[in-house]
């Protein structure tokens, strides 16, 4: 794995200090950070393994300030360690410093900092729901969001915490049966639009039995006996995945074989839900962290209008 050298710290760790203040980065910097994050990613596995203590944290969608509650309740990188399960950007007011600080927080601590892909790290998704336009308004041009779906190709596609927690972004295929055979895939590229890479980030836990369609138009729903098989054959305790709105910012679903973790409250700055924070202690135990969303700018009032036509 390519880390940092020691003489690079200095450079990485005021690209941190800069985004936390919530600036955006020059261009320069940013086309830096994202490739030295492809070298980096580049290398992990498709099942990336995690270490315990870790939190977990699901959709974030350009947040930011909501993050910042968040780092500030469950603690700050490398003092916490971190696994992001995808959706950094769309929707929110602020992608762009949202999925910059999550990319520079991979490159500076690489072994307490995991992230993974969601269905909005896509050059189709967010060309609609908001991210393209906001480098286009920030950057002037197209070249930032290139560079960051470019690096989206590279992300692993889901993580195992300790072998015993699974952390896809959405949920499981029918094309899968073991950890095994997501570790085959082959992930660099766009997120297709039907297989097994399509179906880990848009595929929904369901209260029916089997695989159903999709209402989403993209993967699966499945129910409790896939979860329950899925976990029993692969020696799993949990799947832990994001995706979905939640009120509580999160829910177990299969008889606590499946919990979704949603980390944006108030999501699009209008739906009222409380997000959450999932803590995996040494001892593999888990407690969830609930949080609301911090005051409001103005911004953020205005992009309210905007809500999606999708929620779920």
């Amino acid at each position: 794995m390519v880390h940092l050298a020691m003489e690079e710290y200095p450079a990485f760790d005021s690209m941190v200090a800069t985004l936390l203040d919530h600036k955006f980065l020059p261009e320069k910097e940013v086309l830096q950070l994202c490739e030295r994050a492809r070298t980096l990613i580049s290398e992990e596995s498709n099942v990336h393994s995690v270490r315990a203590p870790v939190t977990v944290v699901g959709d974030i969608h350009g947040q930011f300030h909501d993050m910042m509650e968040m780092f500030k309740m469950g603690g700050y990188a490398p003092d916490t360690n971190y696994l992001f399960l995808g959706d950094y950007v769309d929707r929110g007011y602020y992608s762009v410093e949202t999925v910059t600080l999550v990319v520079a927080l991979k490159v500076r601590y690489p072994d307490r900092v995991t992230i993974i892909r969601g269905n909005h790290e896509s050059r189709q998704i967010t060309q609609v729901y908001g991210f393209y336009d906001e480098c286009m308004r920030k950057y002037g041009h197209a070249g930032i969001w290139k560079a960051f779906t470019d690096l989206f190709d590279f992300m692993p596609l889901t993580a195992v915490i300790e072998n015993q927690i699974f952390c896809p972004h959405g949920g499981l295929s029918p094309s899968i049966d073991s950890l095994e055979d997501v570790r085959k895939i082959d992930r660099f590229q766009e997120v297709p639009h039907e297989g097994p890479v399509c179906d880990l980030v848009w595929s929904d836990p369901d209260d029916r039995t089997g695989w159903g369609m999709s209402p989403r138009g993209a993967g699966y729903t499945f129910g409790q006996d896939i979860t329950e098989q899925f976990n029993h054959s692969n020696g799993l305790t949990l799947i832990a995945r994001a995706h979905q709105l939640v009120m509580e910012g999160y829910l177990w679903h299969h008889d606590r074989g499946l919990v979704t973790i949603f980390s944006a409250p108030n999501y699009c700055y209008r739906c009222g839900n409380q997000a959450a924070i999932m803590e995996v202690s040494d001892n593999m135990t888990s407690e969830f962290l609930q949080f609301d969303p911090a005051p409001r700018r103005g911004e953020e009032q205005q992009s309210a209008k905007r809500c999606p036509d999708y929620f779920l």
